[in-house]
Formats: C-alpha cells, structure tokens, sequence
C-alpha cells in the first residue's frame, strides 16, 4: 500500500501527459489565432522573408505612403516568430501548425522544468506531479491554445529550466559561467521581461553559493563569479537589441502613485496563482467588458493584495525548505520593486496577471503543503476552488477550439477572428491578380496572409471614438488603396479611416460580404 502511495505520481504525471498531448493534437487540426504582440513579430518574419534585414520590419511610411519605413523592433525578441517559423520549415507545415508544435512542445518543456525544479529544491514526486495539475489547470495555460501568445508561452518553457540551473550549481566554475551567459541570452530570446526573472534568479544563485562559508570576501568573490557573465550578456543584449529602438521601458511619462502602483504586484499570487485576473476578465485592464466599476476594482485589489500577503506568509512558514523560501521571497520582493516602480513611472507595462506568471507557479507546491495541514473541511473549500479553476479553464479551451474552428483561414492556417472566410477569399484573390497596391486592415493578423503586396494594419476603434490621430494618418499617393472595414464601421469609424489616408479621393465601395465592406481608392486627391 505504501509502494502504490509513493507511486502514484507517475500515475498523475501520466495524465498530465496525455491531456496536453490531447491538447496538442487538437491544436495541430485547429490552430490557434494569435495576439497582437507576436502578430507583429510574424510581421518582421514577413518583412525578413522579403529581404528587410534581421528582426526589420517594413511597412509603408506614414509620412509618405509610397515610400517604406524601416525599423528594428526591440520592443518584442525574436524568440516568437523564429521558433514557430523553425518548425515551418523543418517539418514543412504552414505557420498556423507550425504555432501549434510550439505552443506543445513548450508546454511539455515548461511543466517537466517546474517538475524537475520543485523535486530538486525539496518537494517530493507527489507534491510537485499534483503541482502540475495545478498549473496544468489555470486559464493561464489553455491561453496558447486558443490565441498564441509568443514570449508567454516560450518563457513558460524556460524558465522552470533556469530555475533548476540556478538551485544546482554547489561551487563556482566555467559551467556556472557559461550558465549565467546562455540563460540570460536564452531568456531575452524568448520573452525580454526574463530580464527581472534573470536578476532575482542570479540573486537566488549567489546567495546560494555564499551563505555556506562566511566572510565579506567569499560573498564578494561568488558575486564576481555570477556579476560579470550576467554584467558581459547584459552589455550584448543591450548593445545588439535594446539600443537599437524602443521598448516598454524607454519611456516615461512622469510619476504618478495610485492605489494600483504596488498593490498590484503585491496581489500577483493572488490574482495569478488562483487566475483571478482571467476570471474577471482583467481587474485594471481588461479583456472585453469589465466586470466591476473602477471603485470596485481597486478594492477587491487590495483585499487580494493582503491575501497575498497572508499566503505568502504561511507559505514561508510552513514550508521548512529554506532554498525554497529564498526564491518565494526574493522573487516575489524584486517583482514588486520591479514593476512597481514601472507602474509608478507609468511605463507601458499593462497591469495583467500574465506579467507575475513565475510567482503564480513558484507559490503551487508550497501552497500544496500548506493546505495539507488545513482541516478536512478546508481541505475541501480548497478542492471546490480548484475545481472551479479548472472547469473555467477546460470550458474555455473548449469553447476557443470550436470558436477558431469557424473562423476564417487562410495562407497561414492561423484563425482569422477579423474577418469572415468570404472576405477573406476576396482579399487573397486581389492580391494575387494585382501588385503595387496597398491594403488597410483592422488589427495585425490580417496581412500575413498576403503574399505579393503591401499592407496597413490598424487598430480596432472603440465605440466611444477616441483615437490618436497620428497613429492612424498615412500621408500621400501610392496607387491603388484596398481598404477593408467591418460592416458596423458604416458612419464615424468609416470616416475615421477614410479621412486617415488624405492623399486619396473617391472612393468605391464594394460589400465583401454581410460582415465586411471593401473600400476601393484609385484616384489621387
């Protein structure tokens, strides 16, 4: 009895297994769309394949629409677009499956590193395969499947890894060396915001490696063994990357303290631990309708800001591994100075949940250990809730494989959720009869469909009208302009757009379908 009890986590890792192997074969039939962020990537793959220079992308200028802008896009790494473009052209599938054999197999990454990981800092096999689930179940998870996230999914993958690296190493040492580098390049590939990660885990690290012989000269001695690798990939990612444009963190527009500043981070194993953030459809940015007024926001904020606090707090109480309660405490601490201090100086970093992912995950096993200790009727108070979690998640997974199985497709194979397939057949027909025109599209997918002409990709305007009218005006003529509004844009919308291209006179206008109008300008103002 006791043998089948220290056995039944292979039982559970079994299962784990084959849900995501389930998940994966589903998503190679029905592949995801994806988000803006890495459909600008794909934009600069796009680019790249016409020859515009590595990680350039080309898009008609602003100033002059029958000229080129050219820029070197540092505000996403390249790690979103180039892995899913690998496995295009290895295995010969279109981009759409190529996404899906990504999004798979860093999900399998991912949950073996976090496995491997907790086993390593003190958990044993049961407490982190039911860890697994744990993670396997947050919407946090299902999210790839259903749009494809880029760096979120591919950091997921990596981490776990580098966290492993960080626990093992006893002594320094070439190796130690060569793992600082690579994790910091390997990182930055996949998702640049590792960057925060990559300082609490060399943290982590070094501590790790002094605290076992005192004296300020051995501390001192192990920084220089972790400092200059970590200071030599910082300077190369900077020099070769960062410098060359703009990212979330290059800008600021002044200081300003709310409510929100530090209680955000300070809520994060709240709001990403349990998906919180995701069941209320984004607590200070949302996705789609908010759930509760502003008011309301910010205080169910702080109430999940000092539950954070209490569980983070008995995590580290009950928990006796103190490797583990070094890397619960330093990651949740440089997470809150971190981003903290960015939403104070008002960069633009979102307040989502999806940017605190590492500490959702880190709190899982010790959070496991914890509710161990809880009375039988807490113990299942605890299991309704994750249930409820993972009914949530399953149901919206289900739901994104027959919503993106209706949604148009097209040279890619990735779903198409702003057009309809008519439309979309039309669009493809004209740029295969035509060259030298340019389309205009609402949101950023749309136009990596095209094979043989240029595009404008817009975004979506809100029912209250409010734009920045530099984003959206194109000075100039350049020929025949394709512009391809959703019906319900007839009226302001429409004019909005029309009005953004004042080179351009006359327009015809053509119903692609019920859903879709194609707006054709030929003639030059």
């Amino acid at each position: 009895m006791h043998t089948q009890k220290n056995n039944s986590y292979k039982l559970i890792l079994a299962i784990a297994g084959f849900v995501v192997l389930l998940m994966g074969i589903t998503l190679f039939f029905i592949p995801p769309a994806i988000f803006t962020d890495p459909a600008q990537g794909f934009q600069v793959l796009q680019s790249m394949q016409l020859g515009g220079g590595f990680n350039n992308l080309v898009s008609p200028d602003q100033g002059d629409i029958s000229k080129n802008y050219t820029q070197f896009l540092t505000w996403w790494t390249p790690g979103q677009y180039l892995i899913p473009f690998f496995f295009k052209i290895i295995i010969g599938l279109n981009l759409g499956r190529g996404i899906a054999v990504t999004v798979t197999i860093a999900e399998f990454c991912g949950l073996a590193g976090f496995y491997c990981f907790f086993k390593k800092i003190g958990f044993t096999p049961l407490i982190a395969a039911i860890s697994m689930v744990f993670i396997l179940c947050q919407e946090a998870f299902m999210i790839p499947n259903v749009y494809y996230n880029g760096g979120e999914i591919l950091l997921f993958s990596f981490e776990g890894w580098f966290l492993y690296g960080c626990i093992s190493f006893k002594r320094p040492g070439l190796k130690l060396v060569l793992f600082v580098l690579l994790s910091g390049f390997a990182g930055f590939f996949f998702k640049s915001s590792f960057l925060w990660m990559y300082a609490a885990g060399l943290c982590c690290l070094w501590i790790e490696l002094s605290a076992k012989k005192p004296g300020l000269a051995n501390w001192v001695k192990k920084a220089l063994w972790v400092g200059v690798p970590a200071a030599v990939a910082l300077a190369v990612i900077y020099i070769f990357y960062i410098s060359k444009g703009e990212s979330p963190v290059t800008g600021s527009n002044g200081f300003k303290l709310t409510a929100e500043t530090f209680s955000f981070p300070l809520a994060s194993p709240i709001l990403s631990g349990f998906s919180v953030d995701d069941l209320l459809n984004g607590l200070i940015d949302h996705i789609g309708k908010p759930l509760f007024s502003a008011e309301w926001a910010v205080i169910i904020l702080i109430f999940a800001a000092l539950l954070s606090v209490v569980l983070i707090f008995n995590i580290i109480r009950y928990v006796p591994d103190n490797n583990y309660r070094l890397f619960i405490v330093v990651f949740y601490l440089t997470a809150i100075l971190f981003f903290g201090v960015s939403y104070l100086r008002q960069l633009d970093i979102s307040m989502e949940s999806r940017h605190f992912r590492i500490i959702g995950i880190l709190i899982v096993p010790g959070l496991m250990v914890w509710v161990a200790r809880f009375k039988p009727v807490f113990k299942y108070l605890f299991v309704l809730v994750f249930a409820g979690i993972a009914i949530h998640s399953f149901s919206y997974l289900i739901n994104g494989y027959k919503v993106n199985n209706t949604y148009a497709k097209g040279t890619t194979g990735i779903a198409q959720p702003n057009i309809d397939q008519a439309s979309l057949n039309q669009v493809l027909k004209i740029d295969r009869e035509n060259r030298n025109i340019t389309f205009v599209f609402i949101g950023d997918d749309i136009g990596l469909e095209l094979l043989h002409n240029r595009y404008v990709p817009l975004q979506p305007i809100g029912d209250e009208l409010k734009i920045k009218i530099d984003d959206y005006r194109y000075e100039g003529f350049a020929g025949p302009l394709y512009i391809i509004l959703p019906e319900s844009y007839r009226g302001a919308k429409e004019e909005m757009i029309v009005q953004s291209f004042p080179g351009y006179a006359g327009f015809n206008v053509t119903v692609l379908s019920k859903n879709f109008v194609l707006y054709e300008g030929l003639k030059k103002r």
